[in-house]
Formats: structure tokens, C-alpha cells, sequence
């Protein structure tokens, strides 16, 4: 009885031998690829992280000082604002009246002034004036120019700046062109100039004085510091004052007569700066959960595995450098002082009842402690933190510019070693195909030989 030999497929057979002749190495590469890939996406995430933080900080750099301060109006007349440099006082005002802009409406205008009755005319704003050329304003080519052609080309005029808005409205079937000055102050009165124009309905209309009436006359503001009549006057043009340094007030109420001045309160702003404090401690409490993620050690058995920095002494020690920066004292007094203390992770957390107490107590230490990351003049926590972050960030000699170059090398060699790989691969299968195939055929031969043999000398017997 003839045994039966194992036959094989040639292409299966060679593609399982040079995958088991490549194994070991592939699996070297595979895992040196995906730790160079794991280290590329933590050193994005760790870059974000530092660079949101720094931003931060930067913010409440240009603020000038974390200490807020707040200016406040005892009645609706006007609203306020105060920058760092504002002293903290009480300070009266009485409202006599509000700048306001000139509007003045030109009346009697005919809606069907032949076209060779435009020309230029001149339209002034104070000091200020432009030419308009109403010979090319009639865009409907009718020959006629219209009271809407006229306000058209005023607007669009290249000298005119925004400085004056012209519109038309229409009084008991008449249209009348309306002129509104966009700034405010009895200097800034709106007029026309219709000399240049040619004789003609158009010019004496514009011209004649009885055929302009203001519909809000310009004026200054006049406001005084302290009670109408006795204190002192503050006369200009714009219903923004600064005669307090670091306090900019805007009026937009008048007061009437025989009412008292309203106050004005300037002085530290309690949740101005508890809002500064907080986006600080939120900024630092971002930063440190994204540097825990990247440090985790992992749990095998709660199936947690561990971050591409799990065991990197650089970046366990930026950690441990930030805490540092974060401790430091001034006069004795630290930010543990104004309610921001560390919790058992790492991150912050603000105590506002303390923060009060302590600003109560000593206003100014806040801003000595915290300082400033500005580049010229850094300190405090904030120039130690910034200039932490830039050891990293910094674009040019920064760890992170650093690490991604060598990692970028590394998966460099990676590639290079992988396609030689892929060519011991593809030898190997060659290889081992040819074999294969030699085998199949002689498998083949040897069969149909066997088959002439049992055809000889096989059993006859049936």
C-alpha cells in the first residue's frame, strides 16, 4: 500500500517561512516605531500644555498687576473703569449736560434738479471739510439728480472719513437731505458749501439760510467736579473724561437741576482679582493633569497602561521644579498667604474667604508675590514659571525642539531599517517559493510515476 506524501502550497508556505524568518526583528521595529510614535504625540500634548500655561501667565502679565481695581458710579449717569495706576478714593461729579453731534436737515430740495445745475459743493464738518462732485451723482443716468443721489455722493465722497453720514427723510410729501456728524463738541457743527455750484434752483436752495435747521445741536459737555456752581468745571468735547489718572469715566446721563453729584468709588475689586487669581490656578491645574497623564506609571491590573514619560527623570523633574517656583517667599509671606495652597496631586486650589482677609491686610504683597513673566523685567512666581516653561518651549534650544529632533532621527533609522527588512522579506520569499515550487512539481512527477507502478504492479486480483 503506497503512503501518501504532504504536498504544500508554495505561496502560503513561503509567505509563513519569511514571516517566521523576520519575526524577531519585526517585532524589535514594531515596538521601537511605536514608542517613537508614542513620544511624538506626548511631546505635542506636553508643548499645548506649557504653551496655554505660559499664555496665562502672560495675560495677567499685561494686566500689569493681579490686583484688580475697579471704579463705580453711585448713580446710572455714567459708567467707569480704573487701571492699576488709580488711587483708591471717593471722588463727586455733577452732570450739567452731554456732548452731543451736530444733525442738521436741509429743507425745500427739489427731487428733480437737472443735472447741469450739479457741481461741487463743499461740506464741513468743524474744522474740517471735502469736496463732493455731484456732476457724476446721477447713477440712474435719467439727467436728473435726485435728493438720494445727493445724500449717495456725500457719502461716498473720498474725503469723507466717516466724519459725516448723510440720509434723506421724507416731511408732509417732501424729501429733506439730513446731515449727522459722527463726532461730538460745539466745534464740530455740520454745513454745506454750495458757492462753487452753477446757478440754478440747487444752489440757492442749498445756500439760503432758512432752508437749514438743526435737529441737534452741537454742544460740549460740561460736568463738574464736585457741586454745580461751586466746584469746578470740566468743559469738552467728548462725554469721556480722564481727569482722574488711571480712571477713565464716560457720562451718558444728564443730571437735573438741584440734584446732588453722584459719587464715584474707586479701590480694589474683591472678584476682579479672585477671576485673576482663578484663571492662575486653573491654568497651573491644566497643566499638572496633562503632566500626570504623561508621567503615569499605569496599573496592570486595572488595565491602565503607562504614559510615554512614566519613567523620564526631565520630566518628572520639570514637575518637582514647578512646585518650587510655586513656594517661593517674599518678606515671609508666600501665596499660601492669599488662599492658594496645594492639594495631594499637585494641582491648586483658591480660597476666596482667605484671599480677602489677606488683600485686607496687605493689598500690595499679592503683586510682589506673583510678579510678572514679562521678558524685559521677570519675577515673582510668574518670571520663575516663565522662564521654567522656556527651558522647554523655547523653539530654538528648548527640550522639546530637542527631543523631537533625536526622536525624528530615531524614527529615521527606523524607517531605513524597516525597508531593509522588507527586502530580507521579500528574498527570503523568493527563496522559499522557488523551493516550493521545485517540490510541487517533483511531488507531481513522483505521483504520476506511482500511479504507472499500481497500473503495473498493483493487485489484479479483483
Amino acid at each position: 500500500m503506497a503512503t501518501t506524501a504532504p504536498t504544500y502550497d508554495p505561496k502560503n508556505t513561503a509567505t509563513q517561512l519569511a514571516t517566521a524568518y523576520i519575526a524577531d526583528r519585526q517585532q524589535i521595529l514594531t515596538t521601537q516605531n511605536s514608542a517613537a510614535t508614542s513620544t511624538e504625540k506626548a511631546l505635542s500634548s506636553l508643548n499645548s500644555a506649557l504653551n496655554a500655561f505660559e499664555s496665562v501667565m502672560s495675560g495677567l502679565s499685561l494686566k500689569k498687576s493681579v490686583l484688580a481695581t475697579s471704579a463705580t458710579f453711585s448713580s446710572t449717569v455714567g459708567t467707569a473703569s480704573a487701571s492699576t495706576s488709580a488711587a483708591p478714593g471717593n471722588y463727586f461729579f455733577y452732570v450739567e449736560q452731554l456732548a452731543t453731534a451736530n444733525q442738521a436737515s436741509y429743507e425745500n430740495l427739489s427731487d428733480t434738479t437737472p443735472i447741469a445745475e450739479a457741481g461741487t459743493i463743499t461740506v464741513s464738518v468743524g474744522s474740517t471739510s471735502f469736496p463732493v462732485d455731484l456732476a457724476t451723482a446721477d447713477k440712474s443716468g435719467d439727467g436728473i439728480l435726485s435728493v438720494k443721489e445727493l445724500a449717495a455722493a456725500i457719502n461716498i465722497a473720498s474725503g469723507n472719513t466717516a466724519k459725516v453720514t448723510a440720509s434723506t427723510m421724507t416731511v408732509n410729501g417732501v424729501q429733506q437731505l439730513v446731515l449727522t456728524g459722527s463726532e461730538t463738541g460745539a466745534a464740530n457743527t455740520v454745513s454745506i458749501d454750495a458757492s462753487a455750484l452753477p446757478a440754478g434752483n440747487l444752489k440757492d436752495t442749498l445756500s439760503l439760510a432758512g432752508n437749514r435747521k438743526d435737529l441737534m445741536v452741537a454742544q460740549d459737555a460740561i460736568v463738574w467736579l464736585g457741586d454745580q456752581g461751586t466746584g469746578t468745571p470740566l468743559q469738552q468735547a467728548s462725554n469721556t473724561y480722564n481727569v482722574i489718572d488711571g480712571v477713565s469715566m464716560t457720562f451718558n446721563k444728564a443730571q437735573t437741576a438741584g440734584e446732588k453729584p453722584v459719587s464715584l468709588t474707586v479701590g480694589t475689586d474683591s472678584s476682579g482679582t479672585q477671576a485673576n487669581l482663578q484663571g492662575f490656578v486653573d491654568g497651573w491645574n491644566a497643566l499638572v493633569k496633562t503632566l500626570q497623564g504623561l508621567t503615569n506609571s499605569g496599573d496592570a491590573v486595572k488595565g491602565q497602561s503607562a504614559g510615554a514619560f512614566s519613567s523620564d527623570a526631565g520630566v518628572q523633574a520639570l514637575r518637582t521644579r514647578m512646585q518650587a517656583a510655586l513656594r517661593q517667599e517674599v518678606g515671609g509671606v508666600s501665596l499660601v498667604n492669599y488662599g492658594i495652597t496645594a492639594q495631594r496631586d499637585g494641582t491648586l486650589s483658591l480660597n476666596t474667604t482667605r484671599l480677602d482677609k489677606a488683600l485686607a491686610a496687605n493689598p500690595t504683597g499679592l503683586d510682589a508675590i506673583m510678579g510678572s513673566s514679562s521678558l524685559t523685567t521677570p519675577s515673582g512666581v510668574m518670571g520663575s514659571l516663565d522662564k521654567l516653561m522656556d527651558q522647554w518651549t523655547d523653539t530654538s534650544t528648548g527640550q522639546i525642539t530637542k527631543r523631537r529632533d533625536n526622536n525624528t532621527k530615531l524614527q529615521s533609522s527606523i524607517m531605513d531599517r524597516q525597508a531593509r527588512l522588507d527586502k530580507q522579506y521579500e528574498s527570503a520569499y523568493v527563496r522559499y517559493l522557488n523551493q516550493f515550487t521545485k517540490l510541487q512539481t517533483l511531488q507531481a512527477q513522483m505521483g504520476s510515476n506511482t500511479s504507472i507502478f499500481d497500473a503495473l504492479f498493483g493487485d489484479k486480483s479483483n
